[in-house]
């Protein structure tokens, strides 16, 4: 008689005799497949759902970049069709500074004839940005492709010109104001010095070469007493660092114009005001003072002599800019060498009317109906300079440049449009 343990012993390795200990086996083993089955396929549905949500992940980002990254496919799209020219004989513009005051209208007075115009700006916040962005939205509406990047970015001009062969450059991206130097001077030399330098090497390389129109400035006369002011008249006497960047910027312009056969056009600027302007400037700080009921401060010069300034409505400069545009010969330079003489211009485009700065606040308590609280001080020494006056002699021989509009004038339209862009009403201030 076999032993109870000989029960459970198998006769053939591998197998049991005792079929209740292997039916108990056989649903154990069932059982325990069927959970790991059951945890594999767990396993495989987490996996496949982390695989979808890394795909749908990459598929965003790829959305992303072909629809808005710097040089993504459809990025170089909307560069190509915002330069896309219109018009016979049109030119294809890259404008820096587009967000700008001067560069959102010079853009829109080009696109609307008829030639193509691609923007750049870096959007910064030396002013409230948000009027910039309005600007862009303004440009938008018009099919103006604005590329937000700093005129610094090399890779980034480098790109613009392989994807477009620019006819024309407007620079008019610059670190604006004479007395904000006084307290971010490197910011003057990152745009205006280092800024106009890799934008004339992007230039110089370029093939072919675009012709160049850029923004100098008044503030080169600096502290010249001789008026009006004229372009042979002598500038190196600068009156702030604003005005020596821009001093700096003819000389090195003219050593690219030298070198490698730029063709170059510097425009001098007086005091340009008018709708959408800047809010840093006295026209502009005034009136949203005037309307909030605050006091604003008025300067006088030495000998309580009152500050004037020649005010130049936009329209006008706008028109200085594209007749300069049009007017500008083709540069004579290839792949960084110079093959002939290029031209090399400068221009003073003002309204050679100057108006003292108190006379200014008067028309603007006209407009605004709303008396203006003065506080009058002696002009501290900050760079501004006591006046300026423009002669226009040159700019109207060889741009057919002829302002049109007066201060008296060009405030009632710039308060008109401050009212209506702020939303001002007699119950509520301006912000």
């Amino acid at each position: 008689m076999r032993g109870l343990e000989e029960e459970f012993i198998p006769s053939t390795p591998g197998k049991f005799k005792d079929k209740t200990y292997y039916s108990v086996n056989r649903q154990f083993h069932r059982c325990f497949a069927s959970t790991s089955t059951m945890f594999l396929w767990a396993l495989f549905l987490i996996a496949l759902t982390a695989s979808y949500l890394s795909f749908q992940s990459f598929m965003d980002s790829g959305t992303r970049y072909l629809s808005s990254t710097w040089g993504s496919l459809h990025w170089e799209k909307q560069v190509r069709d915002s330069a896309q020219i219109h018009r016979v004989n049109g030119m294809s513009v890259l404008v820096t500074g587009a967000a700008g005051f001067v560069g959102s209208h010079v853009s829109i007075a080009l696109k609307k004839r008829g030639d193509g115009v691609v923007g750049i700006d870096n959007f910064n916040n030396y002013y409230d940005p948000t009027l910039k962005k309005a600007r862009k939205n303004l440009l938008n509406s018009q099919n103006i492709f604005i590329v937000e990047g700093d005129v610094n970015d090399m890779r980034m001009l480098v790109k613009l010109f392989d994807i477009v062969a620019f006819t024309h450059v407007m620079h008019l991206a610059a670190q604006a104001g004479v007395r904000y130097a006084m307290e971010n001077p490197q910011s003057y030399v990152h745009s205006n010095i280092a800024g106009l330098v890799t934008l004339l090497e992007a230039c110089k390389n370029a093939n072919p070469q675009p012709a160049i129109v850029w923004a100098s400035s008044s503030s080169v006369y600096g502290l010249n007493e001789k008026v009006p002011f004229s372009e042979s008249d002598r500038t190196d006497q600068p009156a702030s660092l604003y005005a020596a960047t821009k001093k700096a910027g003819e000389e090195i312009t003219h050593t690219y114009n030298h070198i490698y056969g730029l063709s170059i056009t510097g425009l001098r600027f007086f005091t340009v005001y008018g709708p959408w302007g800047r809010p840093d400037m006295a026209y502009f700080s005034f009136t949203r003072n005037i309307l909030q009921g605050k006091p604003i401060t008025v300067y006088r010069g030495k000998n309580r002599v009152d500050l004037a300034r020649d005010f130049t409505y936009i329209d006008d400069i706008v028109k200085g800019c594209v007749g300069s545009l049009d007017t500008a010969g083709k540069s004579t330079g290839s792949g960084g060498k110079k093959r002939g003489p290029a031209p090399y211009r400068i221009f003073n485009l003002g309204n050679t009317s100057p108006v003292t700065v108190p006379m200014m606040v008067a028309m603007l308590e006209k407009h605004l109906k709303i008396k203006a609280k003065k506080h009058v001080l002696d002009m501290p020494g900050n760079g501004d300079v006591p006046f300026t006056h423009a002669n226009i002699s040159l700019a109207r021989k060889e741009l057919g440049y002829k302002p049109t509009t007066d201060l008296q004038t060009g405030l009632r339209k710039f308060v008109r449009w401050y009212l209506s862009y702020y939303g001002y009403s007699q119950e509520k201030s301006v912000k």
